[in-house]
């Protein structure tokens, strides 16, 4: 999927507001409990779970998990982030704190604004680690769940600081899996794409970036990120579209972050070239020439040299930097792929085993 994004992180000074932790109001049933519960307990067994238990679980999840969602304030930018650990690890998104190595993180109550350095920050899945210097006592640490096992239609939470409102919660459902999503360079973003993404109807909106994606279980199975934006509607956000890393691909980075300040193995596939995009006669992008080929890297081995010109990887079509990228980032390291590309005008494919990034 291509760059269909904004970056969900506030660049403007935070709205000045009073927020609380967001409850859900509501009556329950009014029926008897004590009137034939058996009977109909088996009678509902499989069907739809009632308003009043649905808002009570809302509920207990909210007071679960809030407590693990934080502020970020890196300069001139805001946006949210997830307790880690214990030891006061703090994991975002590496777009929120650009630049910054110092940051004010304020806890979900907003009654501590604590001190908080960068741990490493890995623009190319747009995540980061933070760490607060002196955690609060009692600061409790999310609990991460497997978001390969989420399904489209469940139930989950998006929790942040949308608009510097913090401690705010929507609501919505898993719209899709599996998304490649290819994030714009400019307006601070950092030009990743990242693969496997939740894609989700919970209003995601400036600010919500680095915040949490719940389930009903009160797992975190993703990291909001990116907002859809519609070209029709002058770039404003497509509402009901967003997007946020998985919460394996947070795992994998963030603990290689936390045990050794660096990304060691991403998990990436990789050519192992530097390239840019081409124009053809008409002027439309046509394909990739490989600027430099790392030494001893996927491309190397198979025979692939600077000037030669990329067409295709397995099926698809290769026409810019953002297409391979994309093609790449739903590849797995050591997978072979055949290779299509053009040298002095002539036809050629090569099969690679892919690298890592």
């Amino acid at each position: 999927m291509n760059a269909i994004r904004t970056r969900a992180a506030r660049l403007l000074p935070p709205l000045t507001a009073t927020v609380c932790a967001a409850a859900l109001l509501g009556g329950c049933s009014g029926a008897d409990p004590t009137a034939a519960a058996k009977p109909v307990a088996a009678e509902r067994a499989g069907a739809p779970e009632a308003a009043g238990d649905l808002q009570g679980d809302y509920q207990r999840v909210i007071k679960d998990v809030l407590p693990s969602v934080v502020q970020i304030n890196a300069g001139d930018s805001l946006g949210s982030g997830v307790v880690y650990d214990n030891k006061g690890h703090v994991v975002t998104n590496a777009h929120v704190v650009g630049d910054e190595k110092t940051f004010k993180v304020t806890t979900a109550t907003g009654e501590q604004e604590l001190t908080a350095r960068l741990v490493s920050s890995y623009p190319d899945q747009d995540l980061a680690v933070v760490k607060i210097d002196k955690p609060p006592a009692g600061q409790k640490a999310a609990s991460f769940g497997d978001s390969s096992k989420v399904a489209v239609g469940q139930i989950v939470l998006a929790m942040g600081s949308p608009l510097g409102l913090s401690s705010s919660v929507t609501q919505g459902i898993v719209s899709a899996t599996g998304r490649t999503v290819s994030e714009g360079s400019s307006g601070g973003g950092t030009g990743a794409t990242i693969a496997n993404m939740v894609q989700t109807s919970a209003a995601i909106n400036p600010g919500n970036s680095g915040g949490a994606l719940v389930d009903l279980d009160g797992k975190v199975v993703g990291i909001p990120t990116l907002a859809a934006t519609d070209p029709q509607l002058g770039e404003g956000a497509a509402p009901g579209i967003g997007f946020a890393i998985p919460s394996t691909t947070v795992k994998t980075i963030a603990d290689q972050i936390v045990k050794d300040g660096r990304v060691s193995d991403s998990g990436r596939a990789a050519l192992g070239i530097t390239g840019r995009t081409v124009l053809g006669d008409d002027y439309s992008p046509a394909g990739v020439a490989v600027v430099s080929v790392q030494k001893g890297g996927a491309a190397a081995k198979a025979g692939i040299e600077a000037g030669d010109i990329l067409t295709r990887i397995g099926d698809s079509s290769v026409t810019t930097i953002t297409s391979l990228t994309e093609a790449l980032a739903s590849r797995e390291p050591g997978q072979k792929v055949r290779i299509g590309y053009t040298r002095g005008g002539d036809d050629k494919t090569a099969e690679v085993a892919l690298g890592t990034m």
